[in-house]
């Protein structure tokens, strides 16, 4: 990787909105970021949240530690199993409406050990 500038760089361009600081890619197309799991403490919290969403709760799926890819593989099955509609970027997989229980027992059938519920 090339070494950060110390002055700051390019976080945002008219054209193609957010870029990435390492190798100065729109952040949709960040070859660096994706091949990269997000650091975790290996305990994989469930959430259901409303925050922020006009009242619709949401699954919520935090700590997998798993790279774009592999990530987008698990939401695509978690969304099949529910039957429902969701997201899966930045490390975090969310699926709409309370499906925790469900959740829990899909991620333990595939091998996660350490799956809990957090929040409310």
């Amino acid at each position: 990787m090339k070494p950060a500038n110390p002055n700051g760089g390019l976080v945002y361009s008219t054209e193609a909105g957010r870029m990435c600081p390492d190798c100065r890619q729109p952040i949709a197309r960040c070859a660096c970021r994706k091949s990269v799991a997000p650091p975790t403490d290996g305990v994989v919290r469930l959430f259901f949240e409303t925050k922020g969403r006009g009242g619709k709760g949401v699954t919520v799926v935090r700590g997998l530690g798993l790279a774009e890819p592999e990530l987008t593989a698990l939401g695509k099955k978690l969304k099949a199993a529910c039957g429902v509609g969701g997201t899966a970027k930045d490390g975090v997989v969310e699926l709409q409406g309370d499906h925790r229980e469900r959740v829990m027992a899909l991620l333990l059938a595939q091998g996660v050990k350490n799956v809990k519920k957090a929040g409310g």
